[in-house]
């Protein structure tokens, strides 16, 4: 009999994580928790998800607000489709009149795929399924000494495979718990605690010292370098923002002027470029060059210029002319906050 249950129980029964969404069968605290903790450490989720309960403390209450205050809400944590997925789920949720008990119509709801579907199921409502995430694939490439690349296809549908023949049927809530809390606790990405571990005699990768090597994934696309120009442009007290259109980064996020993305090595007149709107003679300022933003697939360096024409610049339609203080209201990326932040700091040092 394979012993890695009962053990990896055993282990979660005196090092599980105290988690406020642990307290609760809500669905609704359940699910929040899952989507926000998508790309996100917990550390920096759980401040987010008590912000969330404490404005939104029901299902009802989320779906019945518009996407510029859940992305405002949501403002620093990235991966803005998750915000947009949550409100439009909310919204799934509320038409369907309950929230969904089945491992099917869980995932229906937008934004919830198979990892999700399955800790939600599992959690909230008791359902055999077991998760597979990086400490799932992780964990289990290690203790049995598999080296089939996890993101490949064949990898996804023997670790899931694996996964499930170890879930205990009766107990499927605190066996991915456990998982998950054993993957980021113990068996980390690195410097895993080896030595402490219970798993130490019969753990495959440690007797054949390929810890490091394991587990295997086949090589990413080559992440590109992109350069972007933000004009933050002050006129009188007012500033511009617009809405980031649908099928790019950021989507329905806002931004301040700015000029066409530049391709690693490309450089553009950023004078020349705004002589269309109007005059920079002596009003144009560069605030920041070379901000390094790391996104999934691109980096992004990003020059910051502050604008303070003479007359109103004619800038096109899609733009929203709005006293400055009013610029917190609106949801935008972290590298605009950063804009933000410099542009003030000009002003104030005047």
């Amino acid at each position: 009999m394979n012993t890695f249950t009962p053990t990896l129980l055993s282990w979660f029964a005196d090092n599980r994580r105290e988690l406020p969404w642990r307290e609760t069968t809500d669905p609704y605290a359940i699910w929040l928790s899952e989507i926000i903790l998508q790309q996100t450490r917990i550390q920096q989720g759980l401040d987010y998800w008590l912000r969330f309960m404490h404005r939104w403390p029901t299902v009802e209450a989320l779906a019945s607000v518009t996407e510029d205050e859940v992305l405002r809400l949501w403002q620093g944590l990235g991966y803005y489709s998750r915000a947009r997925n949550l409100l439009a789920a909310a919204r799934q949720i509320v038409a369907m009149g309950h929230f969904p008990c089945t491992l099917e119509e869980i995932k229906t709801l937008k934004g919830v795929g198979d990892y999700t579907a399955a800790a939600i199921g599992s959690i909230a409502f008791g359902l055999p399924v077991a998760v597979v995430d990086g400490n799932v694939y992780r964990v289990l490439a290690r203790y049995f000494g598999i080296d089939t690349p996890i993101n490949s296809t064949e990898g996804k549908k023997l670790f899931a495979q694996l996964a499930q023949s170890l879930l205990p049927p009766d107990q499927p809530s605190a066996f991915n718990q456990a998982m998950m809390d054993f993957g980021a606790i113990q068996c980390t990405p690195q410097s895993p605690r080896c030595l402490l571990c219970p798993f130490a005699e019969s753990c495959s990768a440690l007797r054949k010292g390929r810890v490091g090597d394991l587990p295997v994934k086949l090589r990413k696309t080559k992440i590109q370098t992109r350069h972007i120009v933000y004009i933050y442009v002050r006129y009188e007290g007012q500033t511009v923002l617009r809405r980031r259109p649908a099928g790019d980064i950021w989507q329905g996020l806002w931004e301040p002027l700015s000029l066409p993305e530049q391709l690693e090595g490309q450089t553009i007149d950023v004078t020349l470029a705004l002589s269309e709107y109007g005059d920079t003679t002596d009003c144009l300022t560069l605030l920041a060059s070379q901000v390094r933003h790391v996104l999934t697939h691109r980096i992004l360096l990003a020059d910051f210029y502050l604008w303070e024409p003479k007359e109103k610049p004619a800038l096109p339609d899609d733009y929203k002319w709005m006293v400055e203080d009013e610029t917190g209201q609106y949801g935008v990326p972290r590298l605009v906050e950063l804009l933000f932040e410099r542009a003030r700091t000009a002003k104030a040092s005047r």
